[in-house]
C-alpha cells in the first residue's frame, strides 16, 4: 500500500502528474482540483490510491487526505468505479460536492457526465452521513490560473484531458473550441469544467 508520494513534478496534465521520487517517475491520475493545487510547483507529495485490476495497475494522486477519502467513499457507492469518482472530484470541488450531498441536491449532482437520477440518489443516501465525519469545510486552494502565451495551448491541453476522461476527441475540440471564444482568457481547468457540463 503507497500511503503517499513525494519528489519532483517532472511533467503534468490536467488529468495526470508524474512524480520522480528515488529515479523512479510515478505516473497518478489526477483530479482538476489536484491539477490547480499543484500546478506551478516544482515538489510535490500526492497521497496515493491503488486501483488493482486484472489487467492494470493505477495509481491515482490527491493533494490531501481529505479529497482521497471522498474518493474512496465514492468508488463505495454502487456503480461507480475510480474513473467516475475522478471526473466527480473533476467536476465539483470537494466542498460543493459535500455541500450537494448533504443538501440532498440530486440535480447538482446529476449533471455530472456519468451520473444517472439512479447514482445521484445513491450517492446522496451511502454517503451524506460519512461526509460528516470527513468535515470538509473549505475548498482546496485553486493555486492560480494558467495564463497562456496561446489559446491553442489551453485548447490542446482542454483536450488532451477529456480525450484521457474518456471523450472521443471531435466533440471534445467542439466543445473546447466554443468555450474558448466565448472566454479567451480562461484557464485550462475551468474550460474543461465548463466543458464536462456541456458534452453528454
Amino acid at each position: 500500500m503507497i500511503e503517499y508520494i513525494k519528489g519532483e513534478l517532472a511533467d503534468l496534465s490536467p488529468a495526470m502528474a508524474v512524480v520522480e521520487a528515488g529515479g523512479v517517475g510515478y505516473a497518478l491520475n489526477i483530479s482538476l482540483n489536484t491539477y490547480s493545487a499543484i500546478q506551478g510547483k516544482k515538489d510535490v507529495k500526492l497521497y496515493a490510491f491503488e486501483s488493482i485490476r486484472e489487467d492494470a495497475h493505477v495509481l491515482y494522486g490527491f493533494v490531501n487526505k481529505k479529497e482521497r477519502e471522498l474518493f474512496q467513499l465514492l468508488i463505495t457507492v454502487s456503480g461507480i468505479g475510480p474513473n467516475t469518482a475522478r471526473m466527480v472530484l473533476s467536476s465539483m470541488s470537494p466542498s460543493e460536492l459535500c455541500n450537494s450531498i448533504s443538501t440532498g441536491n440530486e440535480k447538482l449532482i446529476k449533471g455530472i457526465k456519468g451520473i444517472g437520477l439512479k447514482t445521484a440518489q445513491r450517492i446522496i443516501v451511502d454517503l451524506r452521513d460519512k461526509i460528516v465525519t470527513l468535515g470538509i469545510a473549505e475548498e482546496i486552494p485553486a493555486g492560480g490560473s494558467i495564463q497562456a502565451p496561446v489559446n491553442n495551448q489551453v485548447k490542446d491541453e482542454a483536450v488532451s484531458a477529456l480525450t484521457m476522461l474518456g471523450f472521443s476527441p471531435a466533440p471534445s475540440q467542439k466543445v473546447v473550441v466554443s468555450i474558448l471564444q466565448e472566454r479567451p482568457d480562461a484557464p485550462v481547468e475551468e474550460v474543461i469544467k465548463l466543458a464536462l457540463k456541456q458534452i453528454k
